[in-house]
């Protein structure tokens, strides 16, 4: 079946053809000799749109992070974290197994922050008994919720004071400085580090950059270099990041919109309960009667609508292969489904 509405994830997106147009006109060269001209630019461009010194393109978000605790810590440190956070619980353990660090998560706050005064409680002594605390990590956005500003930099005082580095998961990022009308800096002057998706909301194929202080990426790339992540011609894939941050940053009020429309639509039907608050970006999470759960994700896909089932309440998400249209199509199917279960 082709022209499917997938909501199942802002990953699912396809490459446009402008910017496969980009991607095949893409001057490349040796990365790992620093020798693509493609990569150069999109690191310096990512970084400064950061007002950081310096980036580092990677294959993907959870390299990024890796490469972040990698950087930041030693071998025995520990670093904080969400409880649900993804750096933590979604990417496969890498911090334990692979940098042999300790996380410490706290559980999230409905709204995505952790409780300052758990960070606080969390940081251990100075104690040879403790592993090291050494580094605190957020998530913006987290489950669709953008973090509100002050937290950012109220959880950054905490962590200059205990002398923490402060890392960001900003896998959504600029949903977060769209949704609030702000610069992305904005939201970055707050850390140390951030790792920045482009193959989300952005649309490109494949890749993040990682960006922080010049002498904090060095390292990065030595360990990237170490992990197996160091690639040749990559300016094939960094021309379709460049495309993506200079072409579809303030688009993604479109993709906002779409989910506030969404959520507006399936509110109307009596067996759905939407979890709707005004602040969330391109995410809608839905409740449906226990009943139905074995049977909607297959009566939709028999419809040509994909949704995962691997979280409940059942998340959908908006992006830029998705339109108006489309949401109308997606609101009708849900109806249609329980107007069949109800002659069952």
């Amino acid at each position: 079946m082709t022209n499917l509405i997938d909501f199942r994830s802002d990953t699912v997106t396809k490459p446009t053809d402008a910017m496969r147009k980009c991607m095949n006109e893409a001057s490349v060269g040796d990365d790992v000799m620093r020798e693509d001209p493609t990569v150069n630019r999109l690191e310096r461009a990512v970084s400064e749109l950061f007002h950081m010194e310096s980036g580092l393109f990677v294959s993907s978000g959870t390299q990024s992070n890796l490469l972040a605790l990698f950087s930041h810590c030693e071998r025995g440190d520990e670093y904080i974290a969400g409880q649900e956070a993804h750096s933590y619980l979604e990417e496969g353990g890498g911090g334990a197994i692979l940098a042999s660090l300790q996380p410490q998560p706290i559980p999230n706050e409905p709204d995505g922050t952790i409780s300052l005064t758990s960070i606080r409680n969390a940081i251990k002594p100075n104690d040879f008994h403790f592993a090291r605390t050494r580094l605190l990590c957020l998530e913006n956005t987290w489950h669709g919720y953008p973090l509100p500003i002050d937290y950012l930099s109220d959880a950054s005082i905490i962590a200059q004071n205990h002398n923490l580095r402060f890392h960001l998961d900003g896998a959504r990022i600029f949903n977060a400085a769209v949704a609030q009308d702000i610069d992305v800096c904005q939201i970055s002057s707050n850390f140390d580090s951030i790792s920045a998706c482009l193959s989300k909301g952005l649309g490109a194929p494949v890749g993040s950059v990682l960006c922080g202080p010049r002498e904090f990426i060095d390292v990065a790339r030595r360990w990237r270099k170490v992990l197996g992540g160091g690639w040749r011609q990559a300016g094939i894939l960094a021309a379709a990041g460049l495309y993506s941050i200079k072409n579809n940053i303030r688009r993604l009020k479109d993709d906002h919109d779409h989910a506030a429309l969404l959520a507006e639509l399936l509110g109307e039907i009596d067996e759905i309960s939407v979890d709707n608050p005004k602040l969330r970006t391109n995410m809608v999470w839905v409740e449906i009667p226990e009943g139905s759960i074995p049977y909607i994700e297959s009566y939709l896909r028999a419809q040509g609508i994909l949704i995962s089932m691997d979280d409940y309440p059942i998340r959908l998400v908006t992006h830029l292969d998705l339109t108006e249209t489309d949401i109308h199509i997606t609101v009708e199917a849900f109806k249609s489904f329980f107007r069949e279960q109800g002659k069952i």
